[in-house]
């Protein structure tokens, strides 16, 4: 497995050596975030610096507080950067909104149908009501909960919440899908499954995807690369390539040998943030 380390202020792709900017879909460059107020600040994330090539799977890997999130939602705009900068490219000729944010609980509306939740962007944007019901159908078999388009959310479970915001985010054909530990609430066996699915579901038009998770082995599975960050502030301590062929199979993976030893190979690296991470929460 390789260890890509960031060059020039911008990441490399993998065994290119060269940088993305040309071809990223999102880049960030030197962002820092500060919150509170003048003269009591944290600093949430420092010099972060990130590029992400179309059709690549990162995953966002680190300690509890280290500022995966804040960098994920500067990216998403619902953050402002208190310095640096950081884009999403449009494809052109597109209407289509540049990202769709998958959020850790489902946070979808209980007064709305299934396909009407997965229809909810296209109706913002406009679009009228049957095209954007005929439009969300096709996304809700894409996760397999067509005979569930007319229930409401309080009827799914958890896992079947989080399939209904994986087909709203899609349905509206983002160029990126920005996704913070969308699974994290659910149980082991749900959420392998949903790691398969998501694979399942990622492999038909490889979106460009940036993932937030505290898993290592949730990264190994569903990542081309894991940006492993510092406790905060969060900078980014270490890029690791994942060598394991597509497609993938989420349970086979962890029966390799080699998805051991990359795992501890992370953990070796994230062991030190942890502590760190708790020490600060320690005071």
């Amino acid at each position: 497995m390789r260890d890509d380390r960031q060059k020039g202020g911008l990441d490399f792709v993998a065994g290119k050596g060269r940088p993305l900017t040309d071809e990223a879909t999102i880049e960030a460059t030197g962002l820092r975030k500060l919150f509170g107020m003048p003269g009591h600040e944290t600093i949430a994330l420092e010099d972060f610096s990130l590029a992400v090539a179309k059709g690549e799977f990162v995953s966002l890997l680190g300690p509890s507080g280290c500022g995966k999130t804040t960098a994920l939602r500067i990216l998403a705009d619902l953050e402002t950067a208190s310095s640096g900068t950081a884009r999403i490219h449009r494809r052109k000729g597109t209407d289509s909104p540049s990202n769709s944010m998958v959020f850790q609980e489902h946070s979808l509306f209980p007064w709305l149908s299934v396909i009407d939740n997965v229809a909810y962007g296209l109706e913002m944007r406009g679009v009228a009501k049957q095209e954007r019901l005929d439009r969300a159908r096709p996304f809700l078999e894409m996760v397999g909960l067509a005979k569930f388009a007319n229930h409401y959310p309080g009827q799914l479970s958890g896992g079947m919440r989080q399939r209904v915001s994986l087909a709203r985010a899609y349905v509206n054909d983002p160029d990126v899908l920005l996704m913070d530990e969308p699974f994290a609430a659910l149980d082991a066996q749900n959420k392998l499954i949903m790691q398969q699915e998501l694979l399942r579901i990622w492999e038909k038009d490889r979106k460009t995807v940036l993932f937030v998770t505290h898993a290592i082995d949730e990264a190994i599975v569903l990542s081309d690369r894991i940006v492993v960050m510092t406790a905060a502030p969060g900078r980014i301590k270490r890029i690791i390539s994942v060598d394991f062929p597509r497609p993938r199979n989420a349970a086979e993976m962890r029966a390799d040998s080699r998805f051991g030893n990359l795992s501890l190979d992370i953990w070796r690296t994230l062991e030190e943030e942890v502590l760190t991470a708790r020490a600060q929460a320690d005071g």
